[in-house]
């Protein structure tokens, strides 16, 4: 990346080749975003809440918060370091992790945009994530694979589970049985990880493709983006096996995916955003050129930042249909 921080690696990214998926592409300037925010020097990490998009910049380092009614930014909440891994929404509260001296978590009130607590535990690296579950918020802490369970009542750890080695990104998905799933990439283990949400025991580990990162939850399914070679691996939630290998054609670091409107979007830098039909598994789509970095759906738009020059785009599911 070009520097630690809220930015997912730009850099490095310039010198990789995404080709995608050649018969399925069309400019990314064809796309007429509805608005677009400057939100700082660079623009990532963005998590949807039931009346409000929020998104982080680490130049300077911030959280912003947009009215998807109004289209208007209608707060800016500092935070002392890079919010460098993926936000959570849960108990009336963004969940941030930050990378500093040492890395933190910073817990914002969404009554009032406030810092309400800052927790001395953190985020395993940057490219990490966050996921809140009914009753728990839940981080990978370290590299050696410290999954933490913080009570959001005390905002202390109740609970820490061994998993993989190399594990970053964890994903709470409450349509799996019993009070939910909690599944976390391993990228150089090259697994998925599925978590009891209720006693933390560890359900299964299910090999996927090379260097997941990255992973949604829809159609019944956890999707992960697999940096190694760019394609999205489909696991059933139930069964916990891969039902589907889609090649997109996004490898290296940086990018995100998300599940909306029964599709798959995929982002990367060069390959902003790609389509992926979630009952076919087959791309629909494929925008090229400059752009990408992190998104997600809500509000009935896509939510994509252009991380180098500091942006988020509102694209409405009709403009991607077009």
């Amino acid at each position: 990346m070009a520097r630690v921080g809220a930015t997912q690696d730009s850099a490095p990214d310039r010198k990789i080749e995404r080709p995608g998926v050649k018969e399925f592409q069309v400019p990314f300037t064809s796309l007429k975003p509805e608005v677009t925010f400057k939100i700082g020097e660079d623009a990532d990490w963005v998590q949807i809440s039931d009346d409000a998009v929020w998104v982080a910049s680490s130049n300077p380092a911030s959280v912003h918060r947009i009215d998807p009614r109004t289209n208007k930014e209608v707060a800016i909440v500092p935070v002392p370091a890079d919010p460098c891994a993926g936000m959570a929404f849960g108990f009336g509260s963004l969940w941030v992790p930050l990378c500093g001296k040492p890395n933190s978590i910073m817990r914002i009130d969404s009554t009032t945009n406030k810092i309400t607590a800052t927790l001395p535990v953190g985020p395993a690296g940057p490219e990490g994530g966050i996921t809140a579950s009914r009753d728990s918020i839940w981080i990978v802490a370290d590299n050696a694979g410290t999954l933490v369970r913080i009570d959001p009542v005390t905002n202390r750890a109740r609970q820490t589970i061994s998993i993989a080695p190399g594990s970053y990104n964890p994903l709470f998905d409450e349509r799996t049985s019993g009070d939910g799933v909690i599944w976390i990439t391993a990228g150089i283990a090259n697994i998925l990880t599925a978590v009891d949400a209720s006693s933390g025991a560890v359900l299964a580990t299910i090999p996927v493709g090379p260097k997941p990162r990255f992973l949604a939850a829809g159609e019944d399914s956890v999707w992960t983006l697999n940096q190694g070679d760019g394609s999205v691996s489909r696991i059933d939630a139930q069964s916990r096996k891969v039902t589907a290998t889609i090649t997109v054609g996004i490898p290296g670091p940086g990018g995100d995916i998300a599940w909306g409107a029964g599709s798959i979007w995929t982002t990367v830098f060069g390959v902003p955003l790609t389509a992926v039909d979630g009952r076919t598994n087959k791309i629909r789509r494929q925008w090229i050129g400059p752009g990408g970095d992190a998104l997600r759906f809500g509000h009935g738009s896509i939510w994509l930042t252009h991380n180098n020059r500091g942006t988020l785009s509102r694209i409405t599911l009709s403009e991607t249909s077009r």
